[in-house]
């Protein structure tokens, strides 16, 4: 009776996070978390669920969710309800938006923006509410905190990567011939070139390393923002996510994108067909002008 019972409902169940080990005949549950941030007593509770219905293992995944392994059919309503008391859920997994992943921001020296208080919202604002609504595929969004990208976001349907535009005042620049800005360049995109400084914002990735180090002040401060990509995709032929033509410099602009694609990739989106796949057949040209028209 078990086994058509899992045959019958394993859809439903991978929707509800439980994929079934066919060696065992047994789920693993995906635990939602926001961040991979739990407090104690979520971590406990997680610990004695796995003791009492599952067979002890936890893993980690990439996406920031929590493995439980080893849950009989039997016992998922069970679990379900024991992890419920600390406000923990199952999910992410399927042709669904997944759960935010990003870097901890500027819990890092790098770290431009709080990323995690961006992901957070992204969580409660965006997730919560498309958690549950079926895609064409799945739907990966990331965030990083500075050009470093410690999430991989071009690999993702949607990455964020935060920026900090300096403010060059080209009048107060001296010329130096040791210039203090070109020496700490990660990217080689400034150099002295005749009498002033000259910043190449082709290749600048707006890690704002440069703010505040010139002796003459010729760059004081700068603007934050983000800058976004779409269409990247993992797996066995991967595709390179391409940025959007712009830097977004508020969190409404980022809440707003990230639902116009999701609606874009809706409507657009044929079954079983990545966001990349979706760009490619439209054209990036026209995806983009859809994205960011107002």
């Amino acid at each position: 009776m078990i086994d058509l019972l899992i045959k019958e409902d394993e859809k439903d169940l991978k929707n509800m996070g439980f994929i079934i080990n066919e060696k065992t005949n047994t789920y693993t549950a995906n635990i939602i978390t926001v961040n991979g941030i739990l407090t104690a007593s979520q971590h406990q509770c997680i610990g004695k669920a796995a003791e009492l219905f599952g067979n002890g293992i936890i893993k980690l995944s990439t996406s920031f969710t929590i493995e439980v392994r080893g849950i009989p059919y039997e016992k998922i309503n069970d679990f379900r309800k024991y992890i419920e008391k600390e406000n923990l859920e199952t999910g992410g997994v399927g042709p669904k938006l997944r759960p935010v992943v990003s870097c901890i921001g500027t819990d890092c020296r790098y770290g431009l923006t709080d990323t995690l208080s961006l992901s957070d919202e992204i969580h409660e604002r965006i997730y919560n509410k498309y958690k549950n609504v079926q895609l064409p595929h799945r739907f990966k969004v990331a965030i990083s905190g500075c050009p470093n990208d410690c999430t991989k976001i071009n690999l993702c349907e949607i990455g964020i990567i935060s920026q900090y535009i300096p403010n060059f005042n080209e009048d107060k620049c001296k010329g130096c011939k040791k210039c203090s800005i070109e020496d700490i360049c990660p990217m080689d995109a400034c150099k002295v070139e005749g009498e002033k400084l000259q910043m190449d914002k082709s290749i600048c990735s707006n890690c704002g390393r440069c703010v505040d180090k010139c002796y003459f002040d010729a760059i004081v401060n700068g603007t934050y923002g983000y800058k976004v990509f779409i269409g990247g995709k993992g797996g066995k032929v991967k595709t390179e996510a391409r940025a959007l033509n712009k830097v977004f410099t508020s969190k409404e602009e980022i809440f707003d994108l990230i639902e116009k694609a999701l609606l874009f990739y809706m409507e657009n989106g044929q079954p079983k067909e990545r966001f990349a796949k979706t760009i490619e057949r439209i054209g990036f040209e026209e995806v983009e002008k859809e994205l960011l028209s107002y």
